[in-house]
C-alpha cells in the first residue's frame, strides 16, 4: 500500500513504501510511475511485491526493476496513462525501439521483465491479460561466451606477480585462486565464512553458496590449499569460524577489517593486480571462472565433470566457458603465409 506519509507529488508519482522492500535495497528513493498509482493501491502493492518477494537475487532485482521502470516511463511518455491501455502493439513498439540502441541480450531481458511482471499482475487481478505474451523478441543464439580469459602464461604471470609479503597480498592471491581453481562465481567466494573452508579426510574443502541457493562443495586444489592456509594464518582468523573468510583491508592497507569483501572490491583488486602484472587482457572476476574451465578442458578434463564442478544446471552453459577452440583457430590463421 502507498505510504500515507509520502503523498503523491504534483506529477502524480508516489514513493515505493519502505516496509514492502528488502532492507538491503535503497528502494524508498525509487518512485512508482503514475501509470501504476492511477490503477490503485492494489496495483502498486502487487508491483512492489513482485520485486520484493519473487526475485531473491539482489542483482537480478535491481536489473528487472530498472527495466520495468524504463518500460512504464516509456509508456507514459507516449500518452499511455492506464495499465489496461497497454496492448501487445505497445510492447512490440517498445522492443522495436529498444533494439535500435541496445544489444539483443539486453532487449530480450527487457521483454522477459515485462512478461514476468504482467504475469504477476494478471494473477493478482490487476490487469485482465498479459500484453507481452504475443510479442516475440529478437533471435539471439550464443555458442561462445564473451568473458575475456587468461592464457596459461598470463595466469601464471598474475599469480607470480603477487608477492606474498603482507596479509592483503596473501588475501588477494587466495581470492583469485579460489575463483580459478573452483570455477566459483565471485558472489559465492565473497560470501564464504571461515568455517566454509574445512577439512574432510586428508584434504581441505570449500563450501560455496552458488546461484539459485545451491550449496556447492569442492575439494581444494593443492595450490589453492597452500594459498588459503597462508592467508588464514597471516590474517589470524582461524578462531572466528562464523566470520567472513575474505575481508576488506584497513584504510592504510596494512591489515584487515572484520567486514567481508564485496564483489566490487574484488573487481577493483583484480583490475589493479592485472595492471601491475602487465596483463593487457581486460579481465574481470568472471574471467577466472572461464579461465579455470578452459584450463581444465585443455588438460583432458570432461565437459560432464566441468559442469558438475561449476555447478551448472546444463552442459550447454558450461560449453559457453570453453575456449579450447580459440587456440586451434589461431594456429590455423598462422598457416596463412605473408
Amino acid at each position: 500500500m502507498v505510504s500515507q506519509s509520502s503523498p503523491p507529488d504534483p506529477k502524480g508519482v508516489a514513493l515505493i513504501p519502505e516496509h514492502l522492500l528488502p532492507a538491503a535495497d535503497p528502494a524508498p528513493t525509487i518512485r512508482v510511475p503514475a501509470i501504476l498509482t492511477s490503477a490503485g493501491e492494489d496495483a502498486v502493492t502487487r508491483f512492489v511485491e513482485y520485486f520484493a518477494a519473487q526475485i531473491r537475487n539482489p542483482h537480478t532485482r535491481r536489473a528487472y526493476l530498472r527495466n520495468a521502470m524504463s518500460f512504464l516511463g516509456w509508456c507514459e511518455g507516449r500518452g499511455i496513462h492506464a495499465l489496461k491501455d497497454i496492448r501487445p502493439v505497445t510492447v512490440a513498439a517498445y522492443i522495436e525501439a529498444l533494439g535500435k540502441t541496445h544489444s539483443k541480450p539486453t532487449v530480450k531481458q527487457h521483454l522477459a521483465t515485462v512478461r514476468m511482471l504482467f504475469d504477476w499482475l494478471v494473477t493478482g487481478q490487476v490487469v485482465p491479460a498479459n500484453p507481452a505474451h504475443a510479442v516475440r523478441g529478437p533471435k539471439h543464439v550464443v555458442t561462445k561466451g564473451k568473458t575475456p580469459i587468461l592464457s596459461p602464461e598470463e595466469t601464471r604471470t598474475l599469480f607470480e606477480s603477487i608477492a606474498p609479503v603482507s596479509v592483503v597480498d596473501k588475501r588477494d592471491r587466495a581470492v583469485i585462486a579460489a575463483m580459478f581453481f573452483t570455477f566459483a562465481r565471485v558472489g559465492a567466494v565473497v560470501t564464504m565464512t571461515v568455517e566454509d573452508y574445512y577439512p574432510q579426510g586428508k584434504r581441505m574443502w570449500l563450501r560455496l553458496q552458488e546461484k539459485g541457493g545451491k550449496q556447492h562443495e569442492m575439494p581444494a586444489h593443492h595450490k589453492l590449499e597452500e594459498f588459503l592456509d597462508a592467508y588464514v594464518e597471516a590474517a589470524g582468523i582461524q578462531a572466528d569460524r562464523r566470520g567472513p573468510l575474505f575481508r576488506t583491508a584497513t584504510r592504510r592497507g596494512g591489515g584487515l577489517t572484520a567486514s567481508p569483501m564485496s564483489t566490487a572490491d574484488v573487481w577493483r583488486m583484480v583490475r589493479r593486480r592485472a595492471q601491475k602484472a602487465g596483463i593487457r587482457t581486460p579481465i574481470g572476476c568472471h574471467s577466472f571462472r572461464a579461465t579455470g574451465i578452459t584450463n581444465y578442458l585443455e588438460h583432458d578434463g570432461t565437459l560432464e565433470k566441468a559442469q558438475q564442478m561449476a555447478a551448472h544446471a546444463s552442459p550447454r552453459t558450461t560449453k559457453l566457458y570453453d575456449r579450447t577452440n580459440d587456440q586451434v583457430t589461431l594456429d590455423e590463421i598462422e598457416r596463412i603465409k605473408y
